[in-house]
């Protein structure tokens, strides 16, 4: 206060309110959740987001809620009887369950769980924006801030994961991943960026291990820093290592119960994870503690020896996890489950099926590696764009494989895409009667938005009719089956008329099942629970007399029948002759009996009953 004043009095005018990071975040998080709200409530018909994920981890945020202990992450309800182990983090269900319970001394349990699922997703906006602004306006300015937070704001907008109700953790993930890209690209290397990024790369490994990849490029980066730089870069990389073995180590303390520290899994955070970002944070720690790093060669050649140890430790303690963690998925999985999960298909098979959004999920992440590759070359900012180039690339490479990570590339292309809007801007405003300016300018703000690419393939591949219409946007990127998909209110208000029992139904609709009934799903979309599915499609493939056996086998009390559903149809195509295809052509087998009315989302449902004496 003192400052400001003596500011003032010196005569200096003050800063106006936007050219200050917290206002301007508070201004464009609070339009980009008044909008996305706008258009979620206009025709909203639930709370929770569209993703078998988000209706998931409502379930289990319950059962948190409810008593179930914070290292118990077992999912009761659902698989055989023994139930199916999850691989989730509780560092997501514990916020959003200590909200919810602040929020019922103020509401009715139910309405305190709406209001807190619907509103989570756009809590975490400017928690987004902050890291984005705050690395744009450290490197350029004002004006790069408020660009930055524009193109943040619009790819809010036009993100699933952002959506009111999408309490999946993949909205955290994004939040987390653009803090570290923010501190990793401090322009004064200051040590607290590096502390906040190696806590940042610990919680994003704690909360999903799909992170590794990024991670592992972020260390890379951090370690070739100091190799280049020397002891110039000795005390960032120092506070990085240490703050990272620390960090990662409290993460698996905090996360995993004592009897799985020794267990190597590789679909969840574990030993292997843990012992390898611990040893690689320690080993970067001493490496830039050393009294004499001497030349840049020598730096080298020790990171060269570090890097191999690292590997030959991944080899020791994890072997299973340097390949495909799904690569132990039951073919007849892979061919009627995982092919169909949209975040899963690589970059072909999202052209073969929705070519209309390849543009939306691909050329901004690839726009924004041309331009850092060609600053590079150009020795623009040299180390900034190649640190943007490695993180870019390494989150684009990953979305040829999986889509999933175009929303990382396409966010942080952000900050690039910025810095280049930033000059051409500039270059137009010094130069207002030259058009090419003008267009250069106006044409990088179109490329760096994903949604105009969405546009423009909707516009290409359907015409204007659908191009104009967003909700065809809107299910972009979600991993469930919303095509086809049974279970209605009605649906599950027959179930609950039954004893607690088991269902048998299709996995996409087996989430439901266990938020709205107290029954326990045969069958829900991940890969833990192999056993469960695999019941489920050998009932539907198998001819009703060998598909009664199955039945009795799993203790299945209720079979629900959705024709609709993709994965159903595979089944009956399959296999003409099995009880889906006979339930199909009306053919009921004296042992299901149909109860209920007819749905309208177009479930059939029979009780399984018990053998005749």
């Amino acid at each position: 206060m003192a400052d400001r004043s003596l500011s003032r009095a010196a005569g200096q005018p003050a800063v106006p309110l936007l050219s200050r990071l917290l206002p301007a975040v508070v201004l464009y998080a609070a339009v980009a959740a008044a909008i996305a709200l706008a258009f979620f409530l206009s025709d909203a018909k639930d709370y929770v987001g569209a993703d078998n994920d988000d209706v998931m981890r409502l379930v289990e945020i319950r059962d948190f809620l409810g008593g179930q202990n914070w290292f118990d992450l077992t999912q009761y309800r659902l698989g055989l009887e023994d139930g199916t182990l999850m691989h989730w983090s509780r560092l997501i269900d514990l916020p959003i369950a200590l909200l919810i319970r602040l929020s019922s001394l103020f509401l009715t349990p139910g309405k305190a769980e709406a209001v807190v699922v619907t509103i989570w997703p756009l809590l975490l906006v400017p928690l987004l924006l902050l890291p984005l602004g705050l690395a744009a306006r450290r490197l350029a300015g004002v004006a790069t801030m408020h660009i930055a937070l524009g193109l943040g704001a619009l790819f809010v907008l036009g993100c699933v994961r952002f959506k009111p109700g999408s309490i999946d953790h993949h909205n955290v993930q994004l939040t987390i991943v653009m803090w570290i890209a923010a501190m990793l690209v401090d322009p004064q290397k200051r040590a607290s960026s590096y502390i906040v990024a190696a806590i940042a790369c610990a919680l994003a490994l704690a909360i999903g291990v799909e992170t590794t990849p990024f991670v592992a490029v972020v260390c890379v980066c951090v370690a070739l820093q100091w190799v280049w730089h020397g002891p110039a870069f000795s005390r960032p990389a120092r506070f990085f290592g240490l703050s990272l073995a620390l960090s990662v180590s409290a993460a698996f303390f905090l996360t995993i119960p004592p009897r799985a520290y020794a267990v190597v899994t590789c679909d969840n955070f574990s030993l292997g994870f843990n012992a390898l970002s611990a040893l690689g944070g320690a080993a970067l720690f001493l490496l830039a503690s050393l009294p004499k790093q001497r030349s840049r060669p020598f730096r080298v050649a020790l990171a060269g020896v570090t890097g191999g140890v690292l590997l030959l430790t991944a080899r020791i303690i994890a072997p299973q996890c340097l390949g495909d963690p799904l690569g132990t998925l039951d073919p007849l999985l892979v061919e009627l489950w995982l092919n169909g999960v949209t975040e899963a298909r690589s970059v072909f098979a999202e052209a073969q099926t929705e070519p209309e959004m390849v543009g939306g999920f691909y050329a901004v992440g690839l726009f924004a590696i041309v331009v850092c590759l060609v600053r590079s070359l150009k020795r623009e900012e040299t180390e900034l764009h190649l640190v943007l180039l490695a993180l870019i690339g390494a989150s684009w490479g990953i979305a040829l494989l999986q889509v999933r990570g175009a929303f990382f590339s396409n966010m942080l292309a952000i900050l690039p895409l910025s810095l280049l809007i930033t000059d051409l801007r500039r270059a137009s405003a010094a130069d207002p009667e030259n058009p090419s300016t003008a267009f250069a300018y106006i044409s990088a703000v179109l490329m760096s938005v994903p949604i105009v690419w969405a546009l423009g393939g909707l516009l290409a591949v359907n015409g204007w009719k659908q191009a104009a219409d967003m909700r065809a946007l809107s299910g972009a990127g979600i991993s469930g089956g919303e095509v086809g998909e049974c279970g209605d209110p009605a649906d599950m208000a027959a179930l609950n008329t039954l004893p607690t029992g088991v269902i048998a139904a299709p996995s996409n609709s087996g989430a439901d099942i266990l938020r709205w009934t107290p029954h326990r799903a045969l069958s829900a979309p991940y890969h833990r629970n192999q056993k469960g599915m695999l019941t489920e499609l050998y009932i539907g493939l198998a001819q009703p007399g060998e598909a009664k056996a199955f039945l009795r086998g799993a203790g299945v009390t209720a079979l629900a029948f959705c024709k609709t559903d993709p994965q159903t149809d595979g089944l009956i195509r399959r296999k003409p002759d099995g009880l889906y295809a006979s339930l199909a052509r009306g053919q009921v087998p004296d042992y299901l009996q149909p109860f209920g009315q007819p749905s309208k989302s177009g479930f059939r449902l029979y009780k399984v009953l018990p053998d005749k004496n």
